[in-house]
């Protein structure tokens, strides 16, 4: 177990500062007050159980983890719609803090799923106590309705190993037909609903302008 957690630590450490910095994508969007791309960042270590369920799968000595599994550390970058992917895609590619090394495009050309993302393998370097360690890390950018999809299909992929029914095979590519579906309707009406979230973000901020003011009198009274 000391092995491993040797072995993880540097993935975490990554994962930890990665989260922190694309977040901070979006803060910057905020403050200008421009529509951000990003709707929301999360980020994992993979589990050691999959780790070697991987390994095992995919044929990768695990002396070269490495090199060979690019997902050991994964992020994921939610956008609100399609048009969004290539925006975020561009804002990695301008940044200095780490080496693209290698992209997928699983939007243009999706799998026989029917799963779509776009995957960014990136060469990231941790600072530890020994020295720089680079490490492999995978950036998934997708929407909201694609990550649903997805979700989905990992959760039914644990229970038949892969090996779906032919039936719920199909119905998991017409799901994802729709979600796609979905997600071009949404960019159909894209300011409309932007217009609608910027003037319910004013209304709540004035909302909470207002209780602050009503709390201070308050505060002022009691004094």
């Amino acid at each position: 177990m000391n092995h491993w957690d040797q072995f993880l630590a540097p993935y975490k450490q990554a994962v930890d500062e990665l989260k922190v910095k694309l977040k901070g994508l979006r803060s910057q969007f905020e403050l200008m007050n421009i529509p951000s791309p990003i709707e929301f960042v999360t980020g994992r270590v993979k589990p050691i159980a999959s780790i070697l369920d991987k390994a095992n799968q995919k044929g990768i000595p695990l002396d070269q983890l490495e090199t060979q599994m690019q997902d050991i550390a994964g992020l994921r970058m939610m956008c609100q719609f399609v048009d969004d992917i290539m925006k975020v895609v561009e804002l990695l590619r301008m940044r200095k803090d780490f080496t693209i090394v290698e992209e997928k495009d699983y939007i243009s050309n999706k799998k026989p799923s029917g799963y779509r993302s776009y995957h960014v393998i990136i060469e990231y370097p941790v600072q530890t106590i020994y020295g720089e360690k680079k490490i492999l890390a995978e950036i998934q950018i997708r929407t909201l309705a694609m990550n649903f999809w997805a979700t989905i299909e990992h959760s039914l992929n644990y229970k038949y190993k892969g090996r779906f029914p032919k039936e719920i095979e199909m119905r998991l590519q017409r799901a994802a037909e729709a979600a796609f579906q979905l997600d071009e309707e949404m960019s159909q009406i894209r300011e409309e609903i932007q217009e609608a979230q910027a003037f319910f973000t004013k209304k709540k901020e004035a909302k909470k302008d207002h209780n602050d003011k009503i709390s201070d009198q308050k505060g002022g009274t009691e004094k």
